[in-house]
């Protein structure tokens, strides 16, 4: 039987506060009409955790919604002759305006905020790593040919599918852990970087289990193994397109922009891990020595650091500014790239405000130092676990100023039902709860 428009479906989905993609399809022969009055959605849909139990909410079974689809974010591919036709969208009212718990609408009101204070513009990319479930691990194999063959039937296609979408991939390796690997793609503006990431979690998860094999994206997936990070890139063009991220006059190449935006990430960081790190692993990865970040410092060719000034390889001034960028470490993928993104900006953009300056990077060894060292070089352990990043986050004034105390209240509520699922589990137990869902 031949399918036509009427029965072809489109996607439309929302990254929710658990980080994953929900949402509704339609034929897509209505595809205009649902540009303007979207799918029905619910209230409390927002409180289902990535365990798919539901949170506590202030909504009960009241409340309507709608999903919006956007045109702009629109990707039709084939996948092994099984056809994609998804986008992202906005939760509105059904007057048509933003719901506050919309990740992507919070999203695209960080980038308005940080565009009214700078008149910049935000370039950004999301790096992302993953591991092949199930596999034996290959001793000798860090950064090796024999996994980068192993992972080349697979990665081949992905980066294809990758290329008909605006999420143009840049490189692709074997990683230093077990059948683990990194994805990265060129840097986009706006919150196209954002939802990017999201549209190459869901390439990578559908492509990628179409060999056999299947990804986890999942922070760690044994107590004992190596992390999966998010790196997120962020760079700053005028309207010109010209870039301001760079001064040569600066020891370290940080214009006065760049300074105190990450001066304001630095600041404000342990009071919004709980969006960036926002799984009960998440802090199993977050620890000295495992190459993501412990505490809050910006480090100069230093991948310790929570904030990175990443190296350049272009000699000439103008090339160099060019490609100059930083990058943030403090990041998995249990989170929401929407969510994540607007919390980033929130922070970065307070310290352009307030004209915040970052600490000196370091080049040492945090890990050795006291608490009150820490603290007299301007410091501070991050939170060790999710509980306590929740207390700091519900606690943060300037984070119930950026988000309301709505969202605050909600996403805490959210995240405490989600430990609940985990008590009395072991850790290795719990790594295989979230193995499953990442």
């Amino acid at each position: 039987m031949k399918t036509g428009d009427e029965d072809t479906l489109v996607f439309v989905g929302t990254s929710d506060l658990a980080g994953i993609v929900r949402g509704k399809s339609f034929p897509k022969s209505e595809w205009k009409k649902r540009c303007t009055n979207g799918v029905g959605w619910t209230p409390t849909n927002v409180q289902i955790t990535c365990f798919d139990s539901i949170s506590e909410s202030p909504f009960g079974a009241l409340g309507d919604l709608a999903l919006i689809p956007d045109p702009q974010t629109r990707i039709q591919v084939d996948i092994a002759n099984r056809p994609l036709d998804f986008s992202l969208g906005n939760i509105c009212s059904l007057e048509g305006k933003p719901w506050t718990f919309c990740t992507r609408s919070l999203a695209q009101r960080a980038l308005e905020e940080f565009h009214h204070t700078t008149q910049a513009h935000v370039l950004a990319a999301f790096e992302h790593e993953f591991q092949i479930k199930g596999l034996s691990p290959r001793p000798g194999d860090a950064f090796g040919l024999k996994g980068f063959r192993d992972a080349q039937s697979w990665a081949e296609p992905l980066l294809a599918a990758l290329r008909e979408t605006d999420c143009a991939p840049d490189t692709f390796m074997k990683e230093y852990g077990p059948a683990q690997y990194e994805l990265t793609n060129k840097p986009s503006s706006g919150i196209t970087a954002a939802d990017n990431a999201v549209i190459l979690r869901v390439l990578a998860d559908d492509i990628i289990r179409g060999f056999g094999v299947t990804p986890s994206f999942s922070p760690i997936l044994n107590p004992e193994g190596v992390g999966n990070g998010v790196h997120i890139h962020f760079s700053f063009l005028d309207a010109e397109g010209a870039p301001l991220t760079y001064d040569a006059e600066n020891p370290y190449g940080m214009s006065t922009l760049t300074r105190h935006f990450i001066g304001g990430l630095l600041k404000y960081l342990d009071q919004i891990l709980a969006i960036l790190a926002p799984s009960e692993i998440s802090y199993l990865r977050l620890t000295p020595h495992r190459w993501s970040a412990a505490f809050n410092n910006l480090g100069y060719r230093d991948r310790e650091a929570s904030v990175r000034i990443c190296p350049v390889s272009a000699r000439d001034e103008k090339t160099r500014a060019g490609q100059y960028n930083f990058e943030i470490r403090a990041v998995d993928a249990a989170c929401s790239p929407h969510l994540a993104f607007a919390a980033l900006l929130f922070a970065g953009t307070q310290g352009i405000k307030d004209k915040i300056e970052p600490p000196e990077p370091t080049q040492q060894d945090l890990s050795l130092k006291s608490s009150q060292e820490l603290a007299d070089m301007g410091f501070k352990r991050l939170p060790q676990s999710l509980s306590e990043a929740l207390d700091l986050f519900s606690a943060s004034d300037v984070a119930r100023n950026w988000f309301t105390d709505e969202f605050v209240d909600v996403y805490v509520a959210h995240k405490r039902g989600e430990l609940a699922q985990l008590e009395g589990l072991e850790w290795s137990e719990k790594c295989d709860r979230y193995k499953g869902v990442y």
